[in-house]
């Protein structure tokens, strides 16, 4: 490379345009294998380049990223939500230097860029126990639509799934390991896989569904029409929100809100288990002969009306 060539590409290396940002920004989401990953990194990228071309000429260098970090903070975001846009602007520098785009030194300085520190912990809100009774009774148990919903809504209390777990479970996952209910070998986040013990009550509400709707292999869970028929296609975690949200603006159960995520709808189950005073259930339990911790999972609900 000549000097000449050499120079400009050094000193062009601290202002990129639009195009090399998109390029750089395409080369990032490529590297990423959950879709949630790449929508959160895509939308944190896409607004790091709207307020990047929307000031002055700027380079891409730590001092543009010290002073978007202070223009994050005046929105008033959440330190996870301020750090997880600064891990998006790093792996975007990175890709922009993997093109040529970028001295190394300047993707070291960004790198060197601080995220906000945590301070505290929020406690959350979550559901009551009571609450939590009183929503799943509410449910209505004539239509085939209220029996998937009722199931639905006992895995996310019951057993703690998310809401793409639930509308991804496969019947052949439902087994019966030593006289216990459990879902094996579900994956969750980032491809983790793990075993989940069902309590009694919520594979009672698993099998009214199944019963009605005749669902026999593949998914467990299946549209079901304004007129009761059931579908084939399984449902999508839109389908779990919405049932969720509509009970809790119905009637006597307004008081719970609307759930703004999909953490809300599942309780943090050990601290249930603490305040209920059960016995947490490993998420890998070792089955043996005579060991009796599974049966003491969570307490059963009551059931109204049954």
């Amino acid at each position: 490379m000549s000097k000449k060539h050499q120079r400009k590409s050094v000193s062009g290396s601290a202002a990129l345009t639009i195009p090399e940002l998109e390029q750089s920004k395409a080369a990032v989401l490529n590297t990423l294998a959950s879709p949630h990953s790449r929508r959160n990194y895509g939308y944190a990228i896409e607004r790091f380049i709207v307020w990047y071309c929307g000031e002055p000429r700027l380079g891409f260098n730590r001092s543009v990223v010290v002073r978007y970090r202070s223009f994050l903070e005046s929105l008033s975001l959440s330190a996870a939500t301020i750090n997880l846009h600064l891990t998006a602007i790093r792996r975007l520098a990175d890709e922009a230097t993997e093109s040529g785009w970028l001295s190394p030194e300047l993707v070291t300085g960004i790198r060197r860029v601080r995220g906000v520190k945590r301070l505290g912990r929020k406690i959350g809100n979550w559901l009551t126990g009571n609450q939590a009774q009183e929503l799943l009774n509410a449910v209505s148990q004539n239509t085939l639509q209220g029996r998937r919903d009722r199931a639905m809504l006992g895995l996310l209390l019951g057993c703690g799934l998310r809401r793409s777990e639930v509308v991804g479970l496969r019947l052949d996952q439902l087994q019966l390991r030593e006289s216990h209910w459990v879902i094996v070998d579900l994956v969750g986040k980032g491809g983790r896989i793990r075993t989940v013990p069902v309590p009694n009550w919520c594979k009672g509400l698993m099998d009214v569904w199944l019963r009605h709707s005749k669902v026999s292999e593949g998914k467990v869970f299946r549209r079901v029409l304004k007129n009761g028929a059931r579908q084939d296609g399984g449902v999508t975690a839109n389908v779990v929100w919405y049932a969720v949200k509509t009970l809790c603006q119905t009637g006597r159960h307004t008081e719970f809100g609307t759930p703004r995520s999909s953490s809300q709808l599942r309780p943090p189950l050990p601290r249930m288990w603490r305040r209920t005073r059960t016995d947490p259930v490993s998420t890998r339990p070792r089955f043996r002969a005579n060991d009796g911790t599974l049966y003491r999972m969570q307490a059963e609900p009551q059931r109204s009306g049954q």
